[in-house]
C-alpha cells in the first residue's frame, strides 16, 4: 500500500515534446524573461495578439508593450507584490505594435531552480478586448442618448456627482467648469425643416462638441436641444473661456440641411466648481441661470454665473479690499507653463502665471486683479510679490536637481519705478538666486513708452544676467526694425496670430516674416497659444525655436510641474 501512495505522490515528467506543444498551442499568450527581465521566449497566441513576432521583442525588456496607461507607482506595486508572494494577477493594459492599446488579464509568476533562485519569470494573458467591447456596448445602450450618441441626463447625473465626490476628497483643490448650451431658435429651424432634419442638426451639433473634449470631460444630451459639457481640471477662468470660444465657434459653423446652408447659434451659461456650486444640481442651476441671461440680453455667447458680489460698483469695493490683504499675506499662487524647443523637444524654461483665489470673491481671474491693481498701484507690491515667489519656486525645484529657467511678466507700471532694478537687487539677494535663473517678460507698450530710458534698464538687466523677451509682440504698434535697439533675447508671438496660421495664409505670412526678421535681429522666437498638432509642425517648418501652450500642456501648480518635467524626461528622446 505505501509502495501504490509513493508513487501517486511523485510528481508525473511531462516530456519536453508535450510541454512544448502545450506552449505552441494554447489560446493565451505566454511570455518568459530571464531573471533580468529580459525576453527569452513567447509563443504564437503572443505574437497573434500583440502582434509583435517572436524575433522583434527577444532581448527587449517587457516594457516595450507598456500602453501609457498606468504610472510607475502600477508597477512597483506589482513586482513588490512578485517579490513577496511569487505571483501576481490582475487586468493591465498593453499596447499592440500597431500602437492600440488593449486589456488583459495577466497572470506573472517567478520560476525557482531546486536552490530557490529565480531563474525566470512567467506572464501569461487572455486579451479582454472583446468582453470589454460587449460590456462596453451595453453600458452603452443603457448610458446614451440614442439620437446623438453622448450621455443621457441619467448618466450625466451619475457621473457628475462621482467627479464631485472624487473631487472633494482631494487634497488639493481642483475646479471644473460646467456649460448649459441652448440652440437658439431651434424650434424654428424644426418648425421649417421637419423634424427628421431638426435631428440631423442635432446630430450635427452633437458631434461637433464630442471633437472639442477630452476622454475625462462629460458631454450629454440633456433634453430637446440643450447640450451640458463639464470640461474637468481647468486651470483657471481663461481656459474656461478658450473653451466657450470653442464651443460658439463649432455650432456657428455652417450646415448643410436638405440643400441649403442652415446657420445656428446658441445660449451658454458656465458654471465653475467649486465656486458656483459643489453639487451637481446647484452647478447646472446656476450655469442654467447664466444661460438664461444671455437668452435675455440678446442670445449667442456666453456668460459666467454671477451673483450679487459680481455687481461691478460692490465688486469693486470688496477686491481692493481683499487685494490688500492678499498682497500682505502672500496669499497667490504660481502656475507654471512649459516652454518646449521645437527641434528637440527639451523644456527649455517656465513661464510664471499668478493666480488668485479668495474666500469671498472665489477664483478671480488675473486679468480682472491685475488691471485693478494697476489702477490703484498695488501692482508694485504685487509685483514684488510674484517675484518672491518665482525665486522661491526656483529654490524649491533647485533642491530637486531641477534648474529650469522661470519667466516672469513685469508690469509697464512696475518697469517704470525707478528703483525697479534696486527691487528686483534685493529679491534676488534675500533669496540667493542668480538673475541667470530667471527671464523679464516685457510688453511692447512697456519697451515703447520711453526708448531711452527702456534701453538703460533693459542693459541694467541684462549686466545682471536676466534673460529678457518681448511678450504678446503683435498686438501693439512696434517694429521689428525698432527693436533692434533694445538687448532682447527672445520675441513672443501673441496667440492671436498662432491660432489661426494653419487656416489664414495672411496670419501664416505674417508669423513667417515675424520669425525670419527676429533671426536676423538675434532674438529667439517663442509662439505662445500652440493648441494644436498641425501648427506646431507648421511652426517647426518656419523655423520658430519655441513653443508654449495647451498642445504640450496647460498651466501647472509646482507639484505637478516636477511631476510633468518626471514624465518628460522618460518618454522625450533629446
Amino acid at each position: 500500500m505505501s509502495s501504490v501512495n509513493d508513487k501517486q505522490n511523485k510528481a508525473v515528467h511531462i516530456p519536453d515534446e508535450v510541454m512544448h506543444k502545450i506552449f505552441e498551442s494554447v489560446s493565451e499568450g505566454i511570455m518568459i524573461t530571464d531573471r533580468n527581465k529580459r525576453i527569452c521566449n513567447v509563443n504564437p497566441a503572443f505574437e497573434f495578439v500583440t502582434g509583435y513576432p517572436r524575433e522583434e521583442v527577444v532581448g527587449h525588456s517587457p516594457a516595450i508593450l507598456q500602453s501609457g496607461v498606468h504610472g510607475p507607482h502600477f508597477y512597483r506595486e506589482m513586482w513588490d507584490q512578485i517579490l513577496v508572494d511569487g505571483v501576481w494577477q490582475g487586468e493591465i493594459w498593453n499596447r499592440r505594435k500597431t500602437g492600440d492599446v488593449y486589456p488583459e488579464w495577466l497572470i506573472i509568476s517567478e520560476v525557482r531552480d531546486r536552490t530557490g533562485e529565480v531563474i525566470n519569470y512567467c506572464g501569461i494573458f487572455t486579451d479582454l478586448s472583446e468582453r470589454h467591447h460587449v460590456e462596453t456596448q451595453l453600458e452603452q445602450t443603457i448610458a446614451t442618448d440614442s439620437l446623438t450618441d453622448v450621455s443621457n441626463r441619467h448618466n450625466y447625473i451619475e457621473r457628475m456627482d462621482t467627479l464631485l465626490a472624487t473631487s472633494s476628497a482631494l487634497s488639493q483643490q481642483v475646479q471644473h467648469a460646467v456649460y448649459v448650451i441652448d440652440i437658439d431658435r431651434f424650434k424654428q429651424f424644426n418648425d421649417t425643416f421637419g423634424h427628421m432634419n431638426g435631428d440631423l442638426i442635432l446630430e450635427t451639433i452633437a458631434n461637433r462638441l464630442k471633437g472639442l473634449i477630452k476622454n475625462k470631460d462629460i458631454i450629454a444630451r440633456y433634453g430637446g436641444d440643450e447640450f451640458v459639457i463639464t470640461l474637468t481640471s481647468v486651470a483657471d477662468t481663461e481656459e474656461a473661456r478658450i473653451f466657450g470660444d470653442k464651443v460658439l465657434d463649432a455650432i456657428r459653423q455652417p450646415m448643410l440641411i436638405a440643400g441649403a446652408d442652415v446657420f445656428l447659434n446658441a445660449s451658454v451659461g458656465v458654471s465653475l466648481y467649486p465656486y458656483d456650486g459643489t453639487t451637481t444640481e446647484k452647478l447646472l442651476h446656476n450655469a442654467d441661470k447664466a444661460m438664461t441671461y444671455i437668452k435675455t440680453t440678446g442670445r449667442g455667447g456666453y456668460e459666467f454665473y454671477f451673483d450679487d458680489l459680481k455687481t461691478d460698483a460692490k465688486r469693486r469695493i470688496v477686491l481692493d479690499a481683499e487685494l490688500r490683504k492678499a498682497i500682505e499675506a502672500k496669499d497667490f499662487t504660481l502656475n507654471f507653463q512649459p516652454k518646449v524647443c521645437t527641434q528637440t523637444g527639451a523644456i527649455l524654461g517656465v513661464e510664471a502665471l499668478v493666480r488668485w483665489t479668495n474666500e469671498k470673491l472665489g477664483f478671480v481671474p488675473p486679468n480682472e486683479f491685475i488691471e485693478h491693481a494697476e489702477d490703484t498701484g498695488l501692482i508694485i507690491p504685487l509685483s514684488d510679490v510674484i517675484f518672491e515667489m518665482a525665486c522661491e519656486a526656483h529654490n524649491e525645484l533647485k533642491a530637486l536637481g531641477r534648474t529650469i529657467p522661470i519667466a516672469v511678466n513685469v508690469s509697464s507700471i512696475h518697469f517704470e519705478q525707478p528703483d525697479f532694478i534696486e527691487s528686483l537687487t534685493r529679491i534676488l539677494q534675500e533669496h540667493n538666486v542668480s538673475a541667470q535663473n530667471l527671464e523679464i517678460e516685457v510688453t511692447e507698450r512697456t519697451v515703447m513708452n520711453d526708448a531711452t530710458e527702456t534701453v538703460d534698464k533693459l542693459v541694467k538687466l541684462k549686466k545682471l544676467g536676466f534673460k529678457l523677451s518681448i511678450d504678446d509682440f503683435g498686438t501693439g504698434y512696434s517694429s521689428l526694425s525698432y527693436l533692434i535697439k533694445f538687448p532682447l533675447d527672445y520675441l513672443k508671438i501673441d496667440r492671436s496670430f498662432i491660432q489661426q496660421i494653419t487656416t489664414l495664409d495672411e496670419k501664416q505670412a505674417v508669423v513667417d516674416a515675424i520669425i525670419q526678421m527676429s533671426h536676423r535681429l538675434n532674438m529667439k522666437v517663442i509662439a505662445e497659444g500652440v493648441e494644436q498638432g498641425k501648427q506646431v509642425e507648421l511652426l517647426r517648418e518656419m523655423g520658430c525655436d519655441i513653443i508654449q501652450g495647451y498642445y504640450y500642456s496647460k498651466p501647472l501648480p509646482l507639484d505637478e510641474l516636477v511631476a510633468f518635467l518626471s514624465f518628460w524626461d522618460e518618454h522625450t528622446e533629446v
